[in-house]
């Protein structure tokens, strides 16, 4: 009788343990929180993508990361980049737009900013000719007025020189150009990281940044006559600036090697997130992509 007595007793205090334990977990809140749900690494279209936090330069995410591709008219990052990166840039500096620029554009079916043989266009209305529309007539403006020579091919040849320069001194191994604009001749390359940090060394330009984050710009020229002509209003290719709050740029490509891709930026409290997607399957998708990817971004 004694031995059951304390048996009961020995029943009794396990329970009251078992009780206090319970509600020691149920004040610390251990069950009354469900675990934090882990962030679903995004799937995308494109063949390559890369993001990073711009301001650490901490990787966020990766998809051959660092295979070379074609980049179509991302190339132009560059190009604006060595534009602004000329040592005594006058931005008002008039540069006269020759017949080889509009030739160039019809003998290449390529992007235009639809700029008028003899009109005068200030380097920065070039510059938003290059970025907005992705005026591949703009960017051989650019290359024949910054690069050095006595002919207009070795002008080009000299400015291709400086582009792949800074591509070097960013340390850039995956990288090269031969165009200004992204129409290649086979040597024209470089990868999601590369990309992206060619984009975020250009952001540190506020002229740049004034630029790629701009959804239209209308530019007034000065004629041979002398009289102003004012340009039809060049619209910004990226939609990711109107469809994404907080998108702050960069820059669209597109080819029939390179496909659709798209350099983008956002900043969202403080934070920029900065990627690229590189050989995505449209237009609207590469939009989609990055989407996902600054979505992404952000929550990391």
């Amino acid at each position: 009788m004694i031995t059951g007595i304390t048996g009961v007793r020995g029943r009794v205090r396990r329970a009251a343990a078992v009780v206090i334990t319970t509600g020691a977990v149920l004040a610390s809140g251990a069950l009354t929180t469900a675990p934090a749900q882990a962030l679903t690494t995004p799937t995308i279209a494109a063949k390559g993508g890369f993001v990073m936090n711009n301001s650490t330069g901490k990787s966020l995410y990766t998809k051959a990361a660092d295979t070379r591709r074609s980049t179509g008219s991302t190339t132009k990052i560059m190009t604006a980049k060595v534009v602004l990166s000329q040592p005594n840039l006058n931005l008002d500096t008039k540069v006269t737009i020759q017949k080889a620029y509009s030739d160039y554009i019809v003998s290449n079916n390529a992007s235009s900013a639809r700029l008028i043989v003899g009109d005068k266009v200030t380097v920065r209305q070039l510059l938003y000719g290059l970025m907005l529309p992705s005026g591949c007539d703009a960017a051989y403006a650019l290359a024949d007025k910054f690069g050095s020579g006595s002919t207009r091919g070795a002008r080009v040849k000299s400015f291709l020189g400086k582009m792949n320069k800074q591509a070097k001194d960013l340390g850039l191994t995956n990288t090269h150009f031969d165009s200004f604009d992204g129409i290649g001749k086979g040597a024209n390359y470089s990868t999601p990281r590369d990309l992206t940090k060619i984009a975020s060394s250009a952001m540190k330009s506020a002229n740049f940044r004034a630029i790629v984050k701009t959804k239209s710009y209308t530019a007034k020229t000065v004629t041979k006559t002398g009289s102003i002509r004012t340009m039809q209003p060049w619209t910004n290719t990226n939609t990711l600036l109107s469809s994404y709050s907080g998108a702050i740029g960069v820059k669209t490509g597109s080819g029939p090697e390179a496909k659709y891709c798209l350099v983008f930026a956002a900043t969202r409290n403080g934070k920029t997130v900065i990627g690229t997607v590189l050989a995505s399957t449209s237009a609207t998708v590469r939009a989609s992509d990055a989407t996902k990817l600054l979505n992404y971004g952000f929550a990391k």
